[in-house]
């Protein structure tokens, strides 16, 4: 009988022997120089195979795999070793290799059959880092029970069986990579692993290869809305795509769904536990990531006072599971991250008497003007309806008065007027919430999860206004 193909990658495919047979023989290496149980190993890779035989072979020790983005450079990667204490090594990149001895993926993986203990469920299994935007990253610690039950809660909460197929076209340093690997291996279903993202290659493969769930966080959501030969893809085989890392775009995910016939599947999720909440399959809403979890448990709580707020009412996002992380590297970040044994996700929303969860921004970046909380994914969703909007986002400034004005930093298709665009969002909203001013811009910034960097560009329009308003202009084109 012919064994089931577990993983494709380019015109290579490979089973779940001919992995562990790899895994074995780079855990027999990585024995040798020094790896054992407790040991915290960098891993620096691009997209290859060789990731997923690495991953597996340093739990087959026993070790734990710190996940560093290969996008990186030397003073970020200094800073995760420094923290992690990694003691060894393993990938295919350059700034990892100067840092310390690091076995390089590029060499041939000798096969192996030797037989390794079960981790202790208790023991480091990952550390993949925070998509903070203040400061250097801090270390995520999750143990082998932790973040299994994540993946038993991800399988639920897809409905995954070894019936479906997917591929991973993301870096898989980060947590929704790894956790989409790990669960489709566990799961059986089938995978195939991209060496890059590239939205022509993954609309043709989701053809060529049959994909039946599809991944996708805002940027990529976006550039399948604006794809203009989106029509020319047989989509039919997707049971749905699942947008996740950031709340839904409605305009956007509408509109893939109008060209397309294939629906959306919002999801919650952080590196802190990796499965939240999730829509059900059937009757999913735009509206909100779903609810949570079998075995998770979600309550918002007030911003002040920290007390559960009532149903309907806006409050900080906090989360129990068993998926919850074992804590932060340093220490020390550890002790605002946690209410009365509840995490802490930052994020402020709504959960209504059904346990719908309504995301409505993250609660570091509300804006306060004139004694108004005002969210940014609030004006952005009223500014992503206007068809001259690629992309936009938008954060506050200091007024000079104890409070901050609202800066909307647009990237357009077409040209338009800001007052129009301010205009818009007056029409539409309380008039506390218009921007005072629109910035043009070629580029958002994003982290990989699609979450916008608004501390860069908040620090780059403030320094921009001095430099320009000290030459007599603005900044508010």
């Amino acid at each position: 009988m012919t064994e089931a193909v577990a993983l494709a990658f380019d015109d290579a495919t490979y089973t779940l022997r001919q992995l562990d047979e790899l895994a074995g023989g780079l855990a027999a290496e990585l024995s040798a120089a020094g790896v054992r149980r407790g040991s915290r190993v960098a891993l620096m890779s691009s997209n290859r195979p060789e990731f997923v035989v690495a991953v597996r072979a340093i739990w087959r020790l026993g070790a734990a795999v710190v996940l560093i983005s290969p996008a990186w450079r030397t003073v970020e990667v200094t800073h995760a070793l420094d923290v992690s204490g990694a003691t060894h090594a393993v990938g295919d990149n350059a700034v990892l290799a100067g840092l310390m001895t690091m076995r390089d993926l590029d060499e041939t993986i000798p096969r192996g059959g030797a037989a390794f203990a079960e981790p202790d469920p208790e023991d480091d299994a990952v550390f993949v880092f925070s998509s903070g935007t203040t400061g250097l990253p801090k270390a995520v610690r999750h143990t082998h029970a932790s973040f299994g039950a994540a993946v038993r809660h991800w399988r639920v909460a897809l409905e995954l069986t070894d019936a479906d197929r997917i591929q991973v076209l993301t870096p898989p340093s980060h947590i929704l990579g790894l956790l989409n690997i790990v669960t489709a291996l566990d799961t059986g279903v089938w995978v195939r692993l991209h060496r890059r993202f590239d939205l022509d290659t993954m609309l043709r493969h989701i053809e060529i290869d049959r994909i039946t769930v599809e991944m996708a966080v805002a940027p990529i959501a976006l550039a399948i809305a604006s794809h203009p030969d989106l029509e020319s893809f047989d989509l039919s085989s997707l049971r749905y795509i699942m947008w996740g890392a950031t709340p839904v775009t409605t305009s956007v995910a509408e509109e893939v769904t109008r060209r397309t016939g294939v629906g959306w599947l919002p999801a919650y999720g952080a590196s802190e536990v990796p499965v939240i909440a999730c829509n059900p399959i059937d009757g999913a809403r735009l509206d909100t990531v779903g609810r949570a979890v079998p075995g998770v448990h979600v309550r918002a709580v007030d911003l002040e006072t920290r007390a559960p707020s009532p149903p309907g009412v806006p409050g900080e996002i906090v989360v129990r599971s068993p998926s919850l992380m074992a804590g932060y590297l340093p220490e020390s970040e550890n002790d605002d991250a946690f209410v009365d044994g509840w995490y802490r996700t930052g994020d402020v929303g709504v959960v209504d008497d059904d346990g719908w969860i309504a995301l409505v921004d993250r609660s570091k970046e509300m804006i306060k003007v004139r004694g108004f909380q005002v969210a940014p994914a609030e004006i952005e969703a009223v500014l992503h309806g206007h068809l001259a909007v690629a992309d936009c986002a938008v954060f506050g400034v200091d007024d000079g008065v104890g409070g901050e004005r609202i800066v909307a930093a647009v990237r357009t298709v077409t040209p338009i007027e800001p007052g129009d665009l301010i205009d818009l969002v007056g029409a539409s909203l309380a008039t506390y919430k218009r921007p005072s001013a629109i910035v043009f811009v070629d580029d958002i910034p994003r982290l990989p999860s699609g979450k916008v960097l608004r501390r860069v560009l908040r620090d780059t329009v403030v320094r921009d206004r001095v430099l320009e308003e000290s030459h007599g202009c603005t900044s508010d084109k």
